[in-house]
């Protein structure tokens, strides 16, 4: 069942396609007037030139017309009524016509309308990657450790087989997972080893204290707060709290936890030096299941193991 929402969600606008598609075919073949239905057609090409792009908007015309082509072929009669089959042929070829130029027309503006978007996604990304490694100067451990986390959480979401969005979001989160330790002071940073109870206390806060700078910031990276409020949550806690950490939990989360965990392991520390990835990933898996979600654990296992071959 939740195989068939993932599909379901994953590709919503070419249902709706479809499914308005599907039902103009059957409204046409029910009502007499025939030759009215045909500019109910246009809803299913805007939709796709809309929601999916221009080549989608233009194969849908394409069927379209190709379709009423055939209902006219099988069943004339209804097509033309009174009129002569000339008024019948002039017709079917000025709203194909029409038809297909709204498809391409549409769906330029969408493609256009995306760039745009793209553009303005990869500006506001490029910012971000700016104010990490500025944040990151204080602390010559933990520069790189944001970009490193982000790198690795891509490579996991991508071998997850999640959508483009779902992929720059999880990196964006991963980018900003330490944001709030903006307001702890770099020798506190360094100093990890051997913290008081208050110091460690002020370190925990720090997702809480991300969590309210992206939420100051407004929608724009709404979808980027959970993740840096719980990605030090252990796997066994969202299980407890959810019921069922594998299903109700962010999946963006797990697989920011793992990312994170892997090069704060990796690197090297003022109180100690980095693990080699192959013990890393040994920790990782002994924490699987308690600290880390198994399945993200295991991509992420053959996602580094196909990187270090090509390496």
């Amino acid at each position: 069942m939740e195989k068939f929402k993932k599909v379901v969600i994953d590709n919503f606008e070419d249902i709706t396609v479809l499914i308005v598609l599907l039902s103009v075919f059957g409204i046409t073949y029910l009502v007499d007037e025939k030759m009215m239905m045909l500019n109910f057609y246009y809803l299913p090409v805007l939709i796709a030139g809309y929601f999916i792009g221009k080549k989608a908007s233009v194969l849908v015309a394409i069927f379209s017309v190709l379709a009423v082509v055939f209902f006219v072929v099988m069943n004339t009669e209804a097509y033309m009524g009174r009129r002569g089959l000339g008024y019948l042929g002039s017709g079917l070829c000025g709203w194909s016509g029409f038809l297909l130029l709204t498809s391409y027309i549409v769906g330029t503006l969408y493609e256009q309308k995306q760039k745009r978007i793209d553009e303005l996604q990869q500006a506001y990304v490029g910012i971000l990657e700016i104010l990490v490694k500025y944040l990151e100067s204080r602390d010559r451990y933990s520069k790189g450790h944001s970009e490193r986390v982000a790198e690795h959480a891509m490579d996991i979401a991508i071998a997850m087989g999640l959508t483009r969005n779902e992929v720059e979001n999880i990196r964006v989160a991963a980018l900003l997972h330490d944001i709030g330790k903006v307001e702890i002071s770099a020798s506190l940073i360094g100093k990890a080893a051997n913290l008081t109870q208050e110091e460690m206390m002020q370190v925990a806060q720090h997702t809480e204290k991300g969590a309210k700078i992206l939420h100051s910031v407004g929608g724009v990276l709404k979808e980027a707060i959970p993740i840096v409020l719980e990605h030090h949550k252990h796997f066994s806690q969202m299980d407890q709290k959810n019921g069922n950490g594998s299903k109700t939990h962010s999946l963006g989360t797990r697989i920011v936890s793992v990312a994170d965990a892997f090069d704060a392991m990796t690197s090297d520390r003022p109180y100690r030096k980095g693990m080699p990835p192959w013990q890393a990933l040994e920790e990782l898996k002994n924490g699987s299941g308690r600290q880390f979600d198994p399945e993200v654990v295991e991509v992420f296992g053959t996602a580094l193991s196909h990187k270090l071959e090509r390496v």
